[in-house]
């Protein structure tokens, strides 16, 4: 443990159902952490917990050493906070929305002013501060939201599907923000689509029903399925009963037809090599990677 968001046995239950089932994670100053799941895999349940809005029925979290549930107003001022549905006034101007946020934030004269132009500029909003937040298009909604989440400059930052409804140039421009931001910041957010995760996340907790299925980086979750050295063998033809034969062969999958999945004992880069000589006809022979939807499938599928 030991980060600035901590989270130990978290559980929450409403009635006989548990929507979070004993799920920890920690997370430091400059590292990101992807909460991926299925719709009902507790992710928002658990930043719910988390930005103070419900009491977990077990469990502890602490916000730069804070309790949420001990002390919660206190741990409000260490996070910014932005939900699926951002919470705006729609007849509010953007600029006026922001200068009513820094104040509920406790923030005035020179600091209030000066917090107030790096977020506009941040998130690129100098262009509507004088627009009705009603009419925005959804991307500049999602931007005002994240500004009104950072305005206090927090030193944690708790994203709900932050990406949803963007599209393509939009996302590009908020994951770059959201790096930008992971330099000096513990970021958590929660998202069902993969590619947010492969983009954005240094760590992965994978969710199912309310129950961690696992965790870790990308590479990391890999070696959890594949501990062992794994090859993509192509060849001509269907040779699997002589790739079965080879020394140091764990297992050996057949995908299609003349391509297989190769387990190793240890790693050998020659193994294109050793089997040409032994006369197979290798169009291709390289390590396999899996990508985070096939580890994901696997995963979930097998919770």
């Amino acid at each position: 443990m030991g980060g600035l968001v901590e989270a130990e046995g978290l559980e929450m239950a409403y009635g006989s159902r548990l929507a979070v089932a004993g799920v920890s994670f920690s997370v430091s100053a400059g590292e990101i952490l992807g909460l991926l799941g299925p719709n009902g895999a507790g992710k928002t349940t658990i930043l719910k917990i988390l930005s103070t809005q419900i009491v977990p029925t077990a469990g502890r979290v602490l916000l730069n050493g804070v309790d949420v549930v001990a002390q919660p107003e206190t741990a409000r001022a260490f996070f910014g906070y932005l939900p699926e549905t951002p919470p705006l006034y729609d007849y509010l101007e953007v600029g006026e929305y922001l200068s009513f946020v820094a104040e509920a934030r406790g923030l005035s004269g020179a600091r209030k002013k000066a917090r107030e132009s790096w977020v506009i500029e941040a998130c690129g909003l100098k262009s509507v501060l004088r627009q009705p937040i009603g009419e925005l298009s959804k991307g500049f909604r999602q931007r005002v939201g994240l500004a009104q989440a950072l305005i206090h400059d927090p030193p944690i930052l708790i994203l709900d599907e932050p990406t949803t409804g963007l599209d393509p140039l939009q996302i590009a421009e908020m994951r770059s923000l959201i790096r930008e931001l992971a330099a000096e910041k513990a970021i958590i957010f929660s998202t069902h689509i993969l590619q947010e995760v492969e983009a954005l996340a240094d760590r992965i907790l994978i969710l199912n029903q309310g129950r961690e299925v696992t965790s870790g980086t990308q590479e990391e979750i890999y070696r959890q399925i594949y501990p062992k050295p794994v090859y993509r063998v192509r060849v001509e033809g269907s040779l699997s009963e002589d790739l079965k034969g080879i020394p140091g062969v764990v297992e050996v999958s057949r995908l299609t037809e003349g391509e297989f999945r190769v387990v190793l004992e240890e790693d050998r880069p020659d193994l294109a090599c050793f089997l040409c000589e032994k006369g197979w006809p290798v169009k291709e022979c390289f390590p396999e990677r899996l990508s985070l939807e096939e580890l994901f499938l696997k995963l979930v599928g097998r919770s």
